[in-house]
Parts: C-alpha cells; structure tokens; sequence
C-alpha cells in the first residue's frame, strides 16, 4: 500500500468528511471508490467544464434569434442616442 497526501482548505476538508459520513464512509473509501471508478472508465468520473459566456446561453441565443426576425420583418423602432439618454434618465 502507498500513502498519498492531499491539502485541503479546512473547511472543505470539513464538509468533504460530513458528507462522507453521512453516506456511511470516510475519506480513504471516498478516494478509493473516485480512483476505482476514474481507472476501470479511464476517464475523471465527472464532467469538467470552463462557465459558458452568458452571451451565448440558450435564452440569449433565442432572444438574438427573435430579434433578427423582427428586424427582417421591419419591426423596428428606431431611436437617437439623445433619445435613448432621455429614456434612461426618466
């Protein structure tokens, strides 16, 4: 057997070994079954992903969308930026 040495932020520690006990086990088996499970799939057992730029979320992508029709439909209201600068302000 070998002995591997993890940091933790006290707190997350903390939490990590409620949580397992919580599901009956300590840390070493939490481990154990990650490491299990990442070598007989021969991938990290959960996704990773860097956030979505919010400009391309599903709402924003159909709210584009919407707008691009109404321009091509002609359903446009078009305003000076002194007029936008008065609406912001009232």
């Amino acid at each position: 057997m070998t002995t591997i040495s993890l940091r933790f932020d006290d707190d997350m520690k903390k939490q990590l070994d409620e949580m397992c006990e919580e599901m009956g086990m300590n840390l070493t088996t939490f481990f154990m079954i990650y490491a299990k499970k990442a070598l007989r799939e021969r991938k990290i057992p959960f996704e990773i992903a860097a956030p979505l730029d919010p400009f391309y979320s599903e709402s924003n992508m159909r709210q584009l969308h919407q707008s691009g029709e109404q321009v091509k439909n002609g359903q446009v209201v078009v305003k000076t930026m002194a007029e936008l600068e008065a609406m912001a302000n009232d």
